[in-house]
């Protein structure tokens, strides 16, 4: 087979696994906004604010536990089958697989053993205590979970992963949904909250035993035909040696953001609680209760349900991600660094044909956007919070895009420089903005994007001068930054002029504005080129998708 054919062959295969990850994660975000919503429309805003405090408590363990891991694995077992050395893609899984449980077991021990100190030291929200309880279950099983996702991912295989995720999603919408009303009638509002997590647990549960089961059905095949091999796999130390220098850095690289979103959130708590209790003159309790900080997560809560809605720009990035460490990485491994050229500019491409127009979109209407799905949100403070909070997620999403084109360029280390200092120019800002008792909770969405900024800046910096073929930056982003910047400015105005001169309610008009910014954007997508029948040809059905679309 040609080296021409083999790039075809490895981007194809790439954007195979990305389209059924994307595909996945489209409808995982769908059931997500179907549980999401409702859920902030069901607790009350302070009782949300509990919900996303015992969250950042949770990302936290999660991020030591699995964010280098599977990167390490996936990188690791892609590597192995390039070069056909099957024996030590088991050896690396069965490694790993102890690593995770261990990591596991050592985070539910937290969660759980010394969840009043963390509610009360970490957050500065005591409420948030039994939150951080429920969640225990839910770290230890995706721990796990997550050493199988990186040997199925690092095969090329994202079936397992998608599909987990969906009934990971479905369960948790089922079960959260009703737990969280039954709690809030049986033992308060407080508790709504714990129900909705609970059904996170539950959810991480079911997706491990349907993952598990699909890895001992496959295993069986595999193990017939590959006992017969001769590869002699390494012995466990020094697998176990090599995953970690990889996962090390990263899991740094990302604990460092983690880090930071705990102490802002600390932060953000305590410089609102303080507000509330010396300017606007609240009672605050001894324990850390009362008025003063009930109006502070009444005020977090608000931006807690923007963030929800942040979260869905960049989290489509998640599937192209998945599939740029494991493909970029087996390109290297042949020394093939034009076709690791041509996956990861065809990625930046696609990342952000999807996450500049949403993202942008956000900006032109964050406060009927709120108004829509939250009908008794306050949307003259969640509006501008959305609005902010838009742009930025175009920045987290290219963030996530050069961190995995770093990560399978072996280069883990450089982007956490960048991402310690994107930090602290967040701390900074939010520190200044939101202890300013004429901006407050406005100030966090500010912190927020001011940090991605900085850390795009600096990581797009790191790829033009330590890869020595990187993809074009300029290609990827010109062409979807003017149809996204021209799509928004045509949702804005067909909102105004509907609630204004046509005087439709703000929800349809919300819907009309949302629906003419879709249009533009595609006739102008088609119209500039921005993609490619090359790029369409690498993809599932893309020679037929070209001939619909008549792209040339």
């Amino acid at each position: 087979m040609s080296q021409e054919q083999n790039v075809h062959k490895s981007k194809s295969t790439f954007f195979g696994g990305a389209a059924i990850l994307a595909a996945s994660a489209i409808l995982v975000k769908i059931i997500g906004a179907i549980y999401r919503i409702p859920l902030g429309n069901i607790l009350p805003d302070e009782v949300m604010g509990d919900y996303n405090s015992a969250y950042n408590i949770y990302n936290f363990f999660l991020t030591i536990s699995t964010a280098g891991l599977p990167v390490a694995l996936s990188k690791t077992i892609s590597e192995a089958n390039a070069l056909g050395r099957h024996n030590q893609v088991e050896r690396t899984f069965q490694v790993a697989l102890f690593t995770f449980l261990a990591l596991g077991l050592a985070s539910f021990f937290c969660m759980t053993v010394l969840a009043v100190p963390l509610a009360d030291i970490a957050i500065s929200n005591p409420k948030a205590v039994y939150c951080i309880m429920a969640l225990a279950p839910s770290v230890l099983c995706v721990c796990i979970m997550s050493a199988f996702r990186g040997y199925f991912q690092g095969h090329f295989n994202m079936m397992p992963t998608g599909v987990s995720q969906i009934i990971e999603a479905g369960s948790k919408l089922l079960v959260g949904l009703a737990l969280a009303m039954f709690c809030m009638k049986k033992f308060g509002e407080q508790f709504g909250s714990v129900g909705a997590i609970i059904g996170v647990s539950f959810g991480s549960i079911v997706a491990l035993l349907f993952i598990v089961f699909l890895f001992l059905k496959n295993r069986v095949r595999s193990r017939r035909k590959w006992d017969q091999e001769a590869d002699r796999p390494d012995p466990p130390g020094v697998i176990l040696s090599n995953l970690l220098k990889l996962a090390i850095p990263i899991t740094l690289g990302s604990a460092a953001t983690s880090i930071v979103t705990l102490i802002d959130t600390k932060l953000v708590m305590s410089q609102l609680t303080d507000i509330f209790q010396k300017v606007d003159g609240l009672l605050l309790n001894p324990d850390g209760t009362g008025p003063a900080l009930d109006a502070a997560r009444n005020l977090y809560g608000i931006y807690s349900k923007t963030m929800s809605i942040y979260n869905l720009p960049f989290s489509m990035m998640v599937p192209l991600t998945a599939c740029i460490i494991p493909a970029v990485s087996a390109a290297l491994a042949r020394r093939n660094r034009r076709e690791a050229q041509k996956v990861s500019e065809s990625a930046l491409r696609v990342g952000l044909l999807l996450a500049l127009p949403m993202g942008l979109g956000l900006c032109a209407l964050g406060g009927p956007i709120m108004g829509l799905l939250f009908p008794k949100i306050d949307t003259a403070v969640a509006g501008p919070l959305l609005s902010v909070l838009g742009v930025a997620s175009v920045f987290v999403a290219l963030q996530l895009l050069c961190n995995s084109i770093l990560q399978a360029n072996g280069m883990v280390n450089l982007p956490i420089l960048a991402v310690v200092i994107g930090g602290i120019v967040k701390i900074l800002v939010n520190y200044t903005l939101v202890g300013n008792p004429d901006i407050r909770i406005n100030g966090a969405p500010v912190g927020t994007l001011c940090c991605f900024a900085v850390v795009d800046l600096l990581e797009v910096f790191i790829i033009r001068r330590a890869i020595p073929r990187p993809p074009s930056f300029l290609r990827a982003i010109l062409k979807p930054l003017i149809a996204s910047a021209v799509m928004a400015g045509a949702a804005w105005a067909s909102y105004g002029l509907l609630t204004g001169p046509l005087h439709l309610s703000s929800r349809l008009s919300t819907v009309g504005a949302i629906g003419v910014g879709v249009i533009v954007y595609l006739i102008l997508v088609l119209s500039l080129r921005a993609i490619s029948k090359d790029d369409l040809a690498l993809m599932p059905k893309g020679d037929k998708i070209a001939k619909i679309l008549k792209i040339q």
